[in-house]
């Protein structure tokens, strides 16, 4: 059974950063694309960004590129979203969530996610 688990969400002022982690347990991210997705209150999940763990390649929401980068771990088990220039509009709850295959941008074509992080940004 893969379980991931992200962490990282907290409460920061607009124009800081926050990091988040994911880590998979059960197995690692070898042969998976993980990525990140959020739901702000109220409003459908939307795409974050994703990485191709084998290669390393990334791609973004095109509105998120230049502030949001992900990036693996050494572990071979951990995704990373540092998030920078943080407005309020990026309040929501952050998921994580990796499947086989081709890269895909809405959460149910995952084959594994977690539980969220909350991620709260003040004017």
């Amino acid at each position: 059974q893969v379980q991931l688990v992200e962490s990282g969400g907290g409460l920061v002022q607009a124009g800081g950063s926050l990091k988040l982690s994911c880590v998979a347990s059960g197995r690692t991210f070898t042969n998976l694309r993980v990525s990140w997705f959020r739901q702000a209150p109220g409003k459908e999940y939307t795409y974050v960004a994703s990485i191709v763990y084998d290669t390393g390649s990334t791609y973004y929401a095109d509105s998120l590129k230049g502030r949001f980068t992900i990036s693996r771990g050494d572990a071979r088990n951990t995704v990373y979203l540092q998030m920078n220039n943080l407005k309020p509009e990026d309040t929501a709850v952050y998921y994580c969530a990796a499947k086989r295959g081709s890269i895909a941008f809405l959460l149910h074509d995952y084959n594994y996610w977690g539980q969220g992080t909350q991620v709260t940004v003040s004017s």
